[in-house]
Formats: structure tokens, sequence, C-alpha cells
């Protein structure tokens, strides 16, 4: 057996253990951002005052205990951990035929569809968290559907409605693109698509997604003013590229930060874009900005770091971005030598053989090991299902 094989048939391995450790808890899990589920919390009263709900949801989020249990935070199943769950399914089932991986994502696939948000009042089928989510930029309660989990969702429907020939499931992914079409905004001279309904934050990853997942609807049902809408919004985070290839995530002072995964984001959107319209405009942002992603978010053994200028914290969710972006976008040779690197030094440095699951961070001094199903373990189901497929056979 070749190295590449066994590399291939290691990811294959681990991303079966993370999908039957998932199955377990039926996808339900605990999450990065669902603090304020705490069931003691509410009845504290806490939810009363904003800068408590923010200073609480930190608390969870960077505590390395798991609180939640005590604080009464049951386990809930995320749309956007569940679409990721359906997407690594589908690798499994392109590279196997496996009828129990289809079986398994039309179950969570029909899921999906009953947790869209109301259409009566969002007019369109869209997606949100469970939880209620507070950040310096706005509070969103749970529910209320945002353009990240909206996109995500989609694409797993319509993949799954590919593959099945069911309608429902492409009937919804293409209604979730007129969802997101009508978050368009043109503001302060800048054309972008926002992240929440009616909030003006301009964050570039969702921007891009929302343009990539607009256009494919576009194509799909033959609207030219959509299309055109969702390259005019894509221009506009091209155009705030930095010379070196990055970009900061969002236009808000606070948003000033460089990290990979959203890097990745950026990129993956913009490759989706190109693919969906056919347009080569793009051809020349995505070459620069993957050559600065390559020699700034990676160590030389294949470490992925998390931010531009600093390694840590080591973190799954960073490392499965990374995966997906260098197979995904160009599939070059330079690029799956790295993602075998990525994906050998994240078995040594993340993943726990005798749990079954990998860590949620690794900082410098502490490692917080607590479970999350949508930030992390769907995260590296899908990628290493991805990995495995296309770089070797799944077992």
């Amino acid at each position: 057996m070749t190295q590449l094989e066994q590399k291939s048939s290691m990811a294959a391995a681990i991303a079966a253990s993370l999908l039957e450790e998932c199955k377990r808890d039926g996808y339900a899990g605990y999450d990065p951002f669902d603090g304020l589920n705490s069931k003691l919390f509410d009845q504290l009263g806490g939810n009363r005052f904003p800068l408590g709900r923010l200073a609480w949801l930190q608390l969870h989020k960077r505590s390395p205990l798991n609180l939640r249990p005590l604080v009464r935070v049951p386990k809930k199943r995320n749309p956007k951990g569940i679409a990721l769950m359906v997407m690594g399914l589908l690798e499994r089932f392109s590279a196997l035929n496996d009828a129990t991986a289809l079986t398994e994502a039309v179950e969570l696939g029909n899921w999906l569809v009953t947790q869209s948000a109301d259409q009566e009042k969002w007019h369109h089928r869209a997606w949100g968290y469970h939880f209620d989510w507070a950040a310096r930029a706005f509070y969103v309660p749970r529910g209320k559907p945002n353009a990240i989990t909206t996109c995500y969702v989609a694409r797993a429907l319509y993949a799954l409605g590919t593959a099945t020939d069911d309608k429902q499931f492409t009937e919804a992914a293409i209604d979730a693109g007129y969802f997101l079409d009508q978050l368009h905004i043109e503001d302060g001279g800048c054309e972008y698509y926002a992240y929440i309904p009616g909030e003006t934050a301009f964050v570039h990853n969702a921007s891009l997604w929302s343009a990539a997942l607009v256009a494919e609807t576009a194509v799909r049902v033959g609207n030219e003013t959509m299309r055109e809408r969702a390259l005019r919004v894509a221009r506009q985070s091209a155009s705030m590229q930095r010379p070196d290839g990055s970009w900061i995530y969002g236009a808000r002072g606070h948003h000033s930060f460089i990290d990979g995964f959203h890097t990745g984001y950026n990129l993956e959107a913009l490759d989706m874009l190109r693919k969906a319209t056919g347009v080569r405009e793009f051809d020349h942002v995505i070459e620069r900005g993957m050559a600065y992603y390559r020699r700034t978010f990676f160590l030389s053994d294949g470490t992925v770091k998390y931010y531009h200028d600093n390694v840590w914290p080591l973190d799954t969710h960073s490392v499965a971005q990374a995966i997906v972006t260098l197979l995904k976008v160009g599939a070059t040779d330079e690029n799956n030598a790295l993602a075998d690197k990525v994906v050998e030094v994240a078995e040594a440095t993340l993943y726990m053989p005798s749990k079954r699951r990998f860590v949620y961070q690794r900082g410098r001094w502490v490692t917080n090991r607590i479970n999350y199903l949508r930030w992390t373990q769907a995260w590296a189901f899908y990628a290493l299902s991805l990995y495995a497929a296309r770089r070797g056979t799944l077992p």
C-alpha cells in the first residue's frame, strides 16, 4: 500500500468512526455558541441583559470545561451541522455507491426540510441556528435565518436531490436562493448580501457564499437579473481583496482580523460562483488568494494556522476547511500534496483515538476537548470523507 493509500484509508476509517459517534447521539450535540440555551440562565433572568447574554455566551465558548450539563443546556441538532453530515454521506455514496449512506442522507435531508424558518414570515425557505446568538454587531434569536446556515443547507439539499432525483430537495434549495437574494443591500457605496435579515453588517464570507448560491439558483431558473446581481456582489468583495491576496473578515472596526477558515470560505465561494456562471473574471482573484492562503496559513509540516499572524489555537474546523479548500479550489498537485500533510498532522495532533472524535481546539497551553457536533465533528466528517473520496478509495 502506498503512503497516499495509507493516508486515504486512515481518513476514511476516522470518518466512519465519526459517523458512528454522531449517529449514537442522533446527530444532536453541543455547540460553542449554544450557552444561551441554558434553562438555568433563562430562569435567572440573564437573557434580559444584552451584556449579560454576550458574557454568558463567551464564558461557555471559551471554557475548556463543559459547563453545559450543569446549567442545563440540552444537546440539539443544528441545521448546518446536519447539512455537513449530508454532504459527507454523499461523498461516501459517490465513491462507493453505498446505498446505506444515501439512505442516511435522505433521512437527514427530510429532517432539514422540516426545520426551515417560518416561510410565511420570510417568504422562502431559509434556516438558522437552534440557539439565541449574541454578537457585538447583532443579536439573533433562535430560528431566525442567516445566510451561512441557509447556504450550507441549500447546497446539501440540492446535491441530495440530484443524487436521489427527489424534487422536494432541489426545490427547497432553489427556493432558498430566492431568500438569499432578498438579503441584497446597497449601502455606503458597497453592494453585498447581508448575513442576517434586517442587519447591515458586511461580512465577506457570508456575502460571497450568498452570491454563489444566488448565482447557482439564477442559472437553474434562468433569471439573468439575479445572476448579474450576484456577480456585482462578488465583484465588490473581489475589489476589496488586499494586494497580498488576503481579506479582512468584514467592514466594521472589530472585523479587521484575518483568519484561515474564513479565507477558505471566500475562495471556495468564488470558485463555486465561477463554475456556476462560467465567467473567468475572478480567476486572478482566486489565484492570488490561493497563493496567499498556502503561504500564510500552513506550517511546513501541514499544521494549519488559525490567524495569519498566529498559529494558535489549532482548530479542527480550520483544518477541515483547509482540506476542503485545497481539494476543491483548483485541485492542483501542490494543493493535493498540502492536503495530504494537513490530514496527517491533524490525525496526530487533534484526533483522540480512544474517544473516536476530534478535540475542539488545542491551545499553546490548554486543550479544549469538548465534543461539538457542528463546529468540529460534522466538519471533520465532511472533510475527511471528501479527502478519502478524492485522494483514494473509501473502505
